[in-house]
């Protein structure tokens, strides 16, 4: 009788749906969980993760945490990208592939003084605080496009500070993030140049996981971009409260005008529905996009075309017949 009864209840838990056990999907950020990162909460909260069959965890990134490390090692399933890495990482072994985009732009910025820099132009002669980061990525090229000098660079600290104090600095910063640390902290509004806007190519936000993950677990990966970019459309056009709220549970050192001044930036600039994606759906790649990217990593020798192959950093499959349109 007791078998009888416990193989009742075993057909009754698999009659209601979602009973079945979910597939366990990490997915690591590439920085403590902000405005930016919206679409995966309001994914998570939401349960547009559930309703693919996974059990997803979202795990934040920061400064001391190498993602790609962690994603090569087997840690987590998929991070938070950058074309730039995803690519020179071929170099190191760690064979990793960009299976989607969440921002058609790469928000990283330069700040300068008004009336000091007013174009990419002024930059010539001014001291410009980057990152080692930055020195491996856009550093050739904007040095290139506008003839500056490795020795007008100095480290930047992740502090606006010595901007604040020097009106001949000029400072690297993340579009949601730094000028509005300044205008808050300094009481004027600097100026702001989007290096997307200026001929920087890259992706950014990008969903990136190692070759094997989407060679043997091609559902999941399919089932998190969807999850993802719905996500994203939800966030940035419904109600994104719930997901806010999970956002400062993680990381309580956000504020409600830092997350609304990142929404407000995301929807104006385009970030995440604007280029490709207008038309394409969110979350789209191209062919010529990627490989204008690669071509100019290329030029710029920040990686050797012999050891990296342009068609194993990326694949369009996920994306192509998506359509999550604005």
């Amino acid at each position: 009788m007791k078998l009888r009864s416990l193989v009742c209840a075993a057909f009754a838990v698999a009659a209601v749906p979602g009973a079945f056990a979910q597939e366990k999907f990490t997915y690591m950020t590439n920085w403590y969980a902000q405005a930016e990162h919206g679409g995966y909460y309001q994914a998570l909260v939401s349960g547009l993760y559930k309703k693919e069959g996974l059990d997803a965890t979202i795990r934040m990134g920061g400064p001391q945490v190498n993602g790609m490390q962690l994603l090569a090692a087997g840690q987590i399933d998929c991070y938070m990208g950058y074309d730039v890495s995803t690519m020179k990482g071929w170099e190191n072994g760690i064979n990793s592939m960009t299976v989607a985009a969440s921002f058609q732009k790469d928000p990283q910025v330069l700040i300068g003084h008004p009336g000091v820099v007013n174009k990419m132009e002024d930059l010539p002669g001014k001291t410009i605080l980057i990152s080692t980061g930055a020195q491996n990525s856009y550093w050739p090229w904007l040095k290139a496009a506008y003839k500056l000098q490795d020795s007008q660079v100095r480290p930047y600290t992740f502090n606006v500070q010595p901007f604040i104090a020097d009106k001949n600095v000029v400072q690297q910063g993340y579009m949601t993030s730094e000028p509005f640390a300044i205008e808050q902290q300094a009481k004027f509004k600097p100026n702001v140049f989007l290096l997307s806007d200026h001929g920087w190519p890259p992706y950014s936000t990008t969903i990136v996981c190692m070759e094997k993950t989407v060679k043997q677990r091609p559902k999941a990966v399919a089932g998190f971009i969807r999850a993802t970019m719905q996500g994203w459309k939800d966030y940035l056009q419904g109600d994104a409260s719930a997901a806010n709220a999970a956002i400062k549970k993680d990381n309580p050192n956000m504020t409600d005008d830092k997350l609304v001044n990142g929404i407000n930036l995301l929807k104006s600039s385009g970030m995440v529905m604007g280029g490709d994606a207008a038309k394409l759906g969110i979350g789209v790649i191209t062919d010529d996009r990627m490989k204008k990217t690669y071509e100019m990593m290329v030029e710029m020798k920040l990686i050797d075309p012999a050891k990296v192959s342009l068609a194993r950093t990326y694949t369009t499959e996920f994306v192509r017949d998506l359509k999550v349109m604005p």
